[in-house]
């Protein structure tokens, strides 16, 4: 009886971190009735800024997978001394305040930035542009694919990439026909939290590329936009980025138990 009841006390006790968890999700969906959430997407910021985040992040998602799939395999086969702390300063975008990330990348790449004779000889400044939203997108997204893919290339047995180097393949052949075909299911579940990471970018977005409609405005900028006019267009709009992060979540669950599968040797 002690057991069962000492079971039951520990669910209880997580239950009620779980139910903290989705209550406020499930309070989005219900807050408001549909009528009022329709008419809540025919809000001006919507469309825009649906359209503008859907081309900025596929920007974006394809910018981190091209740069960041040979940078996660360079650091996956360094046997390097200080490779930690070189990993540690990638990853560090993921921890600093989103803040600290727009004015890191102002006096970086802004008019008056570290490398603002370089960049702008003409006066002109990649800030306050629709440039400047995929460079914060990748800025903070970046450092989720590199992670995943890093750890995906881990994973692969090192004897498959020694017996192809035995028979004379060449380092690109190794990448292209070997690793990365294996890694795969890792590379696309890291690109598609990437992704979503990116469709969520709102600080840093904020402080390097500003809030203008059309131009620089993404959907979580809409959302805090429409939030102090129309509370109706922000539910509707944070609602999508709920389902299209729920969607991604659930993508990234089926790749990676794919993952698994094939490393340990399942059909």
């Amino acid at each position: 009886m002690r057991l069962k009841f000492e079971n039951f006390t520990l669910r209880a006790v997580g239950f009620l971190l779980a139910a903290f968890l989705v209550f406020p999700v499930l309070a989005l969906f219900v807050a408001s009735a549909p009528r009022e959430l329709l008419l809540g997407l025919q809000h001006p910021l919507v469309w825009p800024a649906l359209r503008l985040s859907l081309l900025t992040t596929t920007t974006t998602t394809l910018v981190v997978v091209f740069l960041g799939t040979p940078l996660a395999w360079s650091l996956a086969q360094s046997k390097r001394k200080g490779i930690q702390f070189i990993e540690t300063l990638l990853q560090l975008p993921l921890v600093i305040p989103p803040s600290v990330a727009g004015i890191a990348m102002l006096l970086a790449f802004g008019n008056r930035g570290l490398l603002s004779a370089l960049l702008h000889p003409a006066g002109n400044s990649l800030a306050f542009t629709t440039t400047a939203v995929i460079m914060a997108q990748v800025f903070v997204s970046a450092p989720l694919f590199i992670q995943s893919a890093s750890s995906a290339f881990r994973r692969i047995d090192a004897k498959l990439v020694v017996v192809a180097q035995t028979f004379g393949a060449l380092p690109w052949s190794v990448f292209f026909r070997v690793a990365l075909p294996l890694a795969l299911p890792g590379l696309a579940a890291g690109a598609a939290v990437s992704w979503s990471r990116a469709l969520g970018e709102f600080g840093a977005t904020l402080m390097f590329a500003g809030n203008l409609e059309g131009k620089t405005q993404t959907l979580p900028l809409a959302i805090y936009t429409a939030f102090t006019s129309d509370i109706r267009a922000a539910q509707a709009i944070s609602i999508i980025l709920v389902l299209v992060a729920f969607a991604l979540l659930l993508l990234m669950r089926v790749f990676m138990k794919k993952a698994e599968r094939k490393f340990d040797g399942m059909p």
